[in-house]
C-alpha cells in the first residue's frame, strides 16, 4: 500500500466541505455542509455529521480510506473544519460559558505580547482541542451491513464498523476532561495537556523556559475553570438472542459515547451503533499488571434506535395485491395460526393464543388507568403434547425472545438479585 500524503488528504476534506451541494425542488444549489459550517461558526450547532454517502459521490476512494483509518480522518476533517470556520463567520459570537471568557482573555493577552510565540514552550501553545467548540462524527454508508459483536475481531481495530445489539447498561452522563489546563506557582505560565484516554497522568513540574532556565522547580496546579470538559456516557451492548449460536453465551461490547451522542439509548433499546473500534490505552500500574493484553471499546459516531425504525419500516411498506387478497379472504386468522409449527397437528386454540402473544395489542388508559396490550400465556397439559416444541418455535420466530427452562436455571444455580449499577 502506497504511503498517503495526509496534507493532501486534508485538502480533499476541505474541498468536499466547501464544494458539495444538493439541489432543492426548484433546482437551486444548496451547499449542505456550507450551511452547517455557518451554524458552527456562530455557535448555533455543535455536532457536524459527515455522511459517507455524500463523500462517495465526490471521492469513493476517500470513503474507503475513512472506513479503514477512521480515527486519523476524524482528526483531518476536524482540522479542515477548524481552518474553514473563520471564513464562514459573519458576526461576532457572544461568549456563552466560562471557558469562552477564559479563552477570550488569553487571546487578548497574546495580542499584547508580540514575541510570545518565540518564548513559549510547545506545551504552552493553545492545543486545537481547546479552541474547537464543535464535534465531528461520521454517518455510515447505506450499503454497509451491521455486524454482530462476535464478528468484531482484532483486524477491525481502527476501522469504522457498525454493530447491532441490545443495550444492557447505560451509565449517567458525566463530564470528561478533554484538555487539562495547569498554572505554575513560580512563573505563572500556563500548560495544556490534551487527554486521549479515560485515564491520564497529571503533570507536576512546569516545562516553561523560565522555570527550566532559572531552575526554580515550579509546580503545576490544575485549573478546572480553564480546562475543557465534554459529556461522556458508557454503554454496554449485547448480542441479540437470534445472533447467538446454539450452546454459546451472548457476547458484549463496551461503547463510549461523547458529546451529542449521549442520552440517545436506554437499557433495553435495540440499537445499531457505528463507531471506531479501538484498544483501551492504560498507563501506570494497571498497564504493568495487564501486560500485553488490551481491552477494546467502540468510540460511537452514530447511534440509531432499531425499535422505532423497524416499526416505521413495517408501517410504511405497501402491501402487494396478493397480500391484500389474502387478508380479505375468510379464514385468514385460521391460516395465520395454522402456519405456526405446521409439523405439529392440532392445537388450534393454543396456536391462536400464541399468535395473539406475538402480535400484541393496544395499550389502553381509561380514566387514568393503564391496561397493557401484551398478554402472558401459561401452557399446562400432559407430558408429550408438544408444549415445549410450540414455545421453542415461537422463540425461533420472534427475534427478541429468550428461551429458558426452570430446570436449566436451577441446575446452574441461577439466582435473581437486584444490584445497584456502579
Amino acid at each position: 500500500m502506497a504511503r498517503k500524503d495526509y496534507a493532501e488528504e486534508k485538502e480533499k476534506c476541505k474541498r468536499f466541505l466547501q464544494e458539495f451541494y444538493t439541489e432543492d425542488g426548484n433546482g437551486k444549489k444548496v451547499f449542505k455542509y456550507g450551511v452547517q459550517l455557518v451554524a458552527l461558526a456562530h455557535r448555533e450547532q455543535v455536532g457536524l455529521f459527515v455522511e459517507l454517502d455524500d463523500v462517495a459521490e465526490e471521492d469513493p476512494e476517500l470513503v474507503e480510506s475513512i472506513c479503514e483509518n477512521a480515527k486519523r480522518y476524524t482528526g483531518l476533517f476536524a482540522d479542515a473544519v477548524h481552518e474553514l470556520l473563520p471564513d464562514y463567520k459573519e458576526r461576532d459570537v457572544v461568549a456563552k460559558d466560562s471557558l469562552d471568557v477564559y479563552i477570550e482573555h488569553r487571546l487578548m493577552m497574546e495580542q499584547r505580547v508580540r514575541d510570545s510565540a518565540d518564548t513559549r514552550d510547545s506545551r504552552n501553545q493553545y492545543p486545537p482541542e481547546l479552541m474547537r467548540r464543535f464535534e465531528l462524527y461520521f454517518k455510515p454508508p447505506n450499503t454497509s451491513k451491521a455486524k454482530v459483536v462476535r464478528d468484531i475481531r482484532a483486524d477491525s481495530i481502527g476501522q469504522l464498523v457498525t454493530v447491532r445489539g441490545i443495550v444492557t447498561r447505560a451509565t449517567e452522563v458525566k463530564p470528561m476532561m478533554a484538555v487539562a489546563t495547569y498554572t505554575c506557582d513560580q512563573c505563572g505560565a500556563e500548560t495544556y495537556q490534551p487527554i486521549q484516554s479515560p485515564t491520564f497522568m497529571p503533570l507536576i513540574m512546569c516545562p516553561s523556559q523560565e522555570c527550566v532556565t532559572n531552575k526554580s522547580g515550579g509546580r503545576l496546579y490544575l485549573q478546572t475553570r480553564g480546562s475543557k470538559f465534554v459529556k461522556f456516557q458508557e454503554l454496554r451492548i449485547q448480542e441479540h438472542s437470534d445472533q447467538v449460536p446454539v450452546g454459546n453465551i451472548p457476547r458484549s461490547m463496551t461503547v463510549y459515547a461523547r458529546g451529542e451522542n449521549t442520552r440517545l439509548a436506554q437499557p433495553g433499546d435495540h440499537v445499531a451503533i457505528t463507531g471506531v473500534f479501538l484498544p483501551l490505552l492504560r498507563s501506570g500500574y494497571s498497564q504493568a499488571v495487564q501486560g500485553l493484553l488490551s481491552e477494546t471499546y467502540l468510540e460511537a459516531h452514530n447511534i440509531t434506535l432499531m425499535n422505532k425504525t423497524e416499526d416505521d419500516e413495517l408501517g410504511s411498506e405497501e402491501l402487494t395485491d396478493e397480500e391484500l387478497r389474502s387478508i380479505t379472504e375468510e379464514g385468514f386468522y385460521e391460516k395465520l395460526s395454522g402456519s405456526i409449527a405446521p409439523e405439529i397437528y392440532g392445537h388450534e386454540d393454543v396456536k391462536k393464543a400464541l399468535l395473539l402473544l406475538l402480535v400484541g395489542g393496544v395499550e389502553q388508559a381509561p380514566k387514568g388507568m393503564k391496561i397493557r396490550g401484551n398478554i402472558n400465556i401459561c401452557l399446562m397439559g400432559d407430558p408429550g403434547v408438544a408444549k415445549s416444541q410450540l414455545l421453542s418455535y415461537i422463540d425461533r420466530l420472534a427475534p427478541r425472545s429468550q428461551y429458558t427452562t426452570g430446570q436449566g436455571s436451577s441446575g446452574v444455580g441461577l439466582t435473581a438479585a437486584v444490584m445497584r449499577d456502579p
